[in-house]
């Protein structure tokens, strides 16, 4: 959420950031509404003040025993109250539109966000490793876990529904391996890293909070107490530190969050339908920082974290390429984004296996996440996140590129004493 004070003073900027992010948004519309919030706030203490010092000239009428006087002033007293009472109602609606019109103010994308519609238009930065070449036909993830009796996605479907999936044997100890090599790595080269299991089960305020709601209400699963699936980690490493004032010494605040995730696909039912690219169960570790209320720190750190989950990769030896994310491709949020997308050989393209991006303050003020400054002032924190591993969609990348001629699986060498040193799957 960005500050009503910001917004009037930049309205331009603000409507050009949403036209840049092509999100329909009436920055006038804001302004208006907030004009008629503060005239009527604004009456209604006026009205307050005037009733409260009415009430003190009635507490003195009783205790000077002046009875008439008491009653005319309290006679005087109820057409007030009763135009209060009408103005609180007037007030009550008026705030319900000025707080969902704030929820919905898109952030304004930094300067080197290119222009674009969708992800289609998005611009690569930087590519790294060999792609494969096979002097085999080579096969999809889902023939190669299937014959290797891996994966059963038609047991999956029977169990769990469309793009239900189970992971058997090696293909379950792949998963668990990347997660242990997630947690080693950052063990040893990321100590600043704390660790967290967090809670999927999530509360409205959270999603809120974090800027997937109201927007991203179709992607969302909501249990029938009210409550919903959060899609990643940072929802709830988020909503920890709400409502709270970080010591300035502690920043930046990084975490290593994971978590299940569940997630609708609500915009791409005839999309990917079959596989693990797009399921609505999976696993993920995510990071998180809180950083000082400065762009240049959340540059720095935004690098930072599109670094780590590039040394996932490169640990894993999979091929891929960044992606800075064009306007059209960046959430309500989002400041900059970049998505790393791995190659998949079955389809010859990459595919996007994380998403690095950065906030400035708009989820620590929808979530009231502050620290005091060395002037003594508090200020909201800046928080930016990015995927490090999730599976099962990872597992794709892994087998299809390692795979052999006769079907079988090469293991990545990072991978092997997490599987009983185990170097091939056939």
């Amino acid at each position: 959420m960005l500050d009503i004070k910001f917004i009037r003073e930049n309205a331009e900027l603000v409507q050009e950031g949403a036209k840049k992010k092509h999100i329909l948004f009436d920055v006038a519309k804001l302004i208006e509404v907030d004009d008629k919030r503060k005239i009527i706030s604004q009456n209604l203490e006026e009205k307050r003040a005037r009733q409260n010092k009415v009430s003190i000239d009635v507490s003195k009428a009783g205790q000077s025993g002046n009875i008439e006087e008491k009653e005319k002033l309290i006679k005087e007293m109820q057409p007030l109250k009763e135009e209060m009472q009408k103005m609180e109602e007037e007030l009550k609606e008026v705030m319900i539109a000025w707080q969902k019109l704030m929820v919905s103010v898109p952030n304004i994308p930094d300067m080197s966000v290119p222009e674009g519609d969708d992800d289609g238009t998005n611009i690569e930065v930087k590519k790294w490793g060999e792609i494969p070449k096979f002097n085999f036909t080579s096969k999809d993830h889902i023939e190669l876990m299937e014959n290797l009796d891996l994966a059963d996605f038609e047991t999956g479907a029977k169990v769990s529904g469309f793009r239900g999936y189970f992971l058997k044997n090696e293909g379950a100890e792949l998963a668990f391996a990347i997660w242990q090599l997630t947690m080693n790595l950052f063990r040893e080269k990321h100590k600043d890293y704390s660790v967290m299991f967090v809670p999927s089960l999530v509360k409205r305020e959270t999603l809120l909070g974090s800027g997937y709601l109201p927007q991203g209400e179709d992607d969302l699963y909501k249990t029938q107490d009210g409550e919903y699936l959060s899609g990643t980690a940072e929802v709830a490493t988020m909503s920890y530190f709400a409502d709270k004032i970080l010591d300035k010494k502690n920043l930046p605040t990084k975490v290593l969050a994971f978590s299940p995730a569940f997630r609708k696909e609500a915009g791409s039912y005839s999309k990917d339908t079959k596989g693990l690219y797009r399921v609505h169960e999976f696993m993920k570790f995510e990071q998180v920082i809180l950083c000082e209320a400065s762009h240049e720190e959340s540059v720095k750190h935004h690098e930072e974290l599109l670094s780590n989950a590039e040394e996932m990769l490169q640990a894993l030896g999979l091929p891929y390429h960044v992606v800075i994310n064009c306007g059209g491709d960046l959430g309500l949020g989002q400041v900059k984004k970049y998505d790393i997308e791995t190659w998949m050989p079955s389809k010859e393209k990459y595919g996007e296996t994380h998403s690095c991006s950065y906030f400035h303050d708009f989820q620590t003020r929808r979530l009231n996440i502050k620290y005091r400054d060395t002037d003594g002032k508090l200020k909201f924190a800046h928080s930016l996140n990015n995927t490090a591993i999730a599976t099962p969609r990872i597992l794709i990348q892994l087998v299809e590129n390692n795979q052999q001629a006769d079907g079988s699986i090469i293991i990545p060498e990072v991978l092997r004493p997490y599987m009983g040193g185990k170097s091939k799957i056939e």
